[in-house]
């Protein structure tokens, strides 16, 4: 009876402030924090270190990893603990700082079926030089932009078309339409996509016909 009138619940506990450590390391740091002997209280906290490096031995002899062990015995024992660390203590404050907001990108695309990179893409070949590297760019981007199309109108498209949208997203600075260039034919696209279609369910769906079968 004295047993059970004698347990200790972890929420009646103080809280852990790394739990993934569990209490027994949070002990141990709130003894070295409570040694008066300096020289004695870093030998305790190098042991603690050496103990948590264990729990991950791949990573015990990395530098940074090193620095992230001594910032976690520095969090566990509030930052009370006044040891001579061999990396910069990181503050209290700069540990609970928040980190700024994302930016995250606003632009709405006329052609949004063409993604995001296009435009980068096409951007970047803007700035290029004329010349064979930026036609070059510029017919893979055309290519591109063709098999985007084909993925979300599944039929086909003429290069006219593309050549048009291309003009358009380039404001102008890139028209391909007068040179007379021919894109990857509709039916190439269409036909890899179906091929790669069957390589990946392909075997799945033969072994689902096979799996009501009655076998003898």
């Amino acid at each position: 009876m004295n047993l059970v009138e004698n347990l200790e619940y972890n929420t009646e506990r103080p809280k852990l402030h790394i739990p993934e450590y569990g209490r027994h390391f949070q002990k141990m740091v709130d003894h070295a924090v409570s040694i008066a002997d300096r020289e004695e209280r870093n030998k305790v906290a190098k042991a603690i270190i050496s103990v948590m490096g264990n729990l991950q031995p791949h990573l015990r002899d990395v530098p940074d990893f090193q620095h992230k062990l001594w910032d976690q015995l520095f969090i566990m024992s509030d930052f009370k603990l006044d040891v001579d660390s061999p990396f910069p203590i990181t503050s209290k404050e700069t540990l609970q700082q928040r980190p700024e907001p994302l930016e995250y990108p606003q632009n709405h695309p006329k052609y949004r079926f063409y993604g995001n990179n296009i435009k980068r893409m096409i951007d970047v070949a803007i700035k290029w030089e004329k010349g064979d590297m930026r036609s070059g760019l510029e017919y893979a981007i055309a290519n591109h932009m063709k098999k985007c199309y084909l993925n979300w109108n599944k039929d086909s498209v003429e290069d006219q078309v593309i050549f048009a949208h291309l003009k358009e997203l380039s404001d102008g600075q890139i028209d391909l339409a007068p040179h007379g260039e021919n894109l990857t034919d509709s039916g190439q696209f269409l036909r890899n996509r179906s091929a790669k279609s069957n390589r990946n369910g392909g075997g799945k769906k033969g072994q689902r016909g096979n799996r009501n079968k009655k076998r003898y």
